[in-house]
């Protein structure tokens, strides 16, 4: 192996911490003057340091002129996934040193799951335990978590990731629902034939980036049911089809979970009673494994509390 080669290859060691420490400072006040004023050092002890770090690792971090320095592209990449290790480290000893029922939380989840299920209780949450401070991130992918810097998330599939630990959260069943004007102007009560008149209204992410229309062809085939020939509107996400059924677009595949407070409130209908297909796939709650901390599972332990009201 050549010796570029070798630089570029190299990985972090201890020995580099400090200078590391050095460069974080430089970065963030963007000018070895002020970083060697916070570190009491002098100015050439500190450009020496990432003189040093610069060599060692095979890569540019500044570009240096006569009255400033400035962050590379490559430079950045490192500042911020630097920031992003420290701001990790302190929160962990924040965490610790107030028991962890403190300090930040993120959590990733589906974003019907959020709009219609979470975020409208997020409020008991915050009361129970207002010194944890939440934040909430949605998607259709499937993230690292650790990468992501996400401490919990709640998917819908037929099994959760073998790479986390998970608990499960409840299980869910599918059926047609609509508003009561659109089931009135198509005479839908009771009468699943008249679909074939209707627009349908798909989630077409429902348990993974290809689920295209399975959702009401698995429905339509347990119950027999003949579905019109084209296949209607299609979404990325269940809340926007229950969105869209709200305003008489046509007939959504509905989520029970997700839907039962709108039900309620007459915002919408299910025309065809319960006409409800239970699913294969179930609420899960993944996270990385060995971080049973107080904080984790305390957001754990209401959501599953959380669950046990709707059912």
């Amino acid at each position: 192996m050549d010796a570029g080669r070798e630089v570029r290859n190299r990985l972090l060691n201890g020995l580099q911490l400090s200078k590391l420490y050095t460069f974080e400072v430089a970065a963030r006040h963007q000018s070895f003057a002020l970083a060697a004023n916070e570190l009491s050092l002098s100015p050439s002890a500190v450009s020496h340091r990432i003189n040093q770090l610069e060599e060692e690792l095979g890569i540019q971090l500044f570009v240096r002129s006569h009255r400033k320095v400035e962050l590379t592209h490559e430079g950045k990449r490192v500042f911020w996934a630097l920031k992003s290790s420290l701001d990790t480290l302190n929160q962990e000893i924040l965490d610790i040193k107030n028991q962890e029922l403190s300090g930040s939380l993120t959590v990733y989840c589906r974003p019907s799951i959020a709009q219609c299920w979470l975020v409208p209780s997020l409020g008991d949450f915050s009361q129970r335990y207002p010194a944890i401070s939440l934040t909430i991130l949605t998607g259709n992918d499937n993230l690292n978590l650790q990468r992501a810097g996400i401490d919990l998330a709640i998917s819908f599939d037929d099994a959760p990731s073998s790479q986390l630990s998970h608990h499960f959260l409840m299980d869910e069943a599918i059926l047609p629902v609509c508003s009561p004007q659109y089931a009135q102007r198509f005479e839908l009560q009771g009468r699943p034939s008249h679909l074939l008149h209707c627009t349908l209204l798909h989630d077409r992410q429902a348990w993974s980036n290809d689920s295209g229309t399975d959702e009401w062809y698995s429905w339509a085939q347990h119950f027999g049911i003949a579905l019109p020939a084209s296949t209607g509107i299609g979404f990325d996400r269940s809340d926007l089809a229950v969105i869209a059924a709200m305003n008489h677009v046509g007939v959504a595949m509905g989520r029970k979970r997700l839907v039962q407070k709108r039900l309620e409130r007459g915002e919408l209908v299910a025309p065809f009673g319960e006409m409800a297909l239970n699913c294969h796939q179930h609420y899960y709650i993944s996270t990385l494994d060995g971080r049973q901390w107080p904080k984790i599972d305390a957001f754990i332990h209401w959501l599953k509390a959380l669950a046990e009201e709707v059912k």
